[in-house]
């Protein structure tokens, strides 16, 4: 598996209710929430982001509420994958059980800019900045959250396996 695309990036603690605005929280419609996705910290997120793009962001990334809202709304909007230095557990954990990739890795976390060209392949960990010529070892899925992730949530998942 692979992601790859332009980046998106913002600072530390990003917070839930910046990735989606509590008073978006009355639609559980991914299509929604994608509308409205990112807004209170970067209102032109939702006009510039193209399918396959990916958010990089520094430490504790999704911290805040336990909302599942958070990353349906950034892998509605079309967003690949999320890279961090740190992510809060919980959004870690329903990123994972919604089918939305995310991987910390420290050093490209500081070394991958804005509008930077980036593939993921999600197999090795590897992330490669086109951009910039650089590469950095973030942490390799293992084969069941790669199988978690391709049926595109956990509740797929099991489904699929019944």
């Amino acid at each position: 598996m692979q992601a790859k695309g332009s980046v998106f990036k913002y600072g530390d603690n990003v917070d839930t209710d910046v990735i989606i605005p509590a008073r978006y929280l009355n639609s559980s419609d991914p299509a929604e929430l994608a509308t409205h996705c990112m807004e209170d910290i970067d209102k032109d997120f939702v006009k510039n982001v193209k399918k396959g793009d990916i958010i990089v962001a520094d430490k504790n990334f999704g911290c805040g509420s336990s909302r599942e809202h958070a990353p349906i709304a950034i892998k509605a909007a079309g967003v690949s994958c999320v890279i961090a230095e740190t992510f809060a557990r919980i959004f870690y954990r329903n990123a994972i059980n919604i089918g939305l990739p995310i991987i910390e890795c420290p050093e490209a976390s500081k070394g991958i800019q804005a509008g930077d060209e980036i593939e993921v392949d999600f197999d090795s960990g590897m992330i490669y900045d086109r951009t910039r010529g650089t590469e950095y070892k973030g942490q390799a899925f293992p084969e069941f959250m790669q199988k978690i992730i391709q049926a595109g949530g956990l509740v797929n998942y099991i489904n699929e396996k019944n």
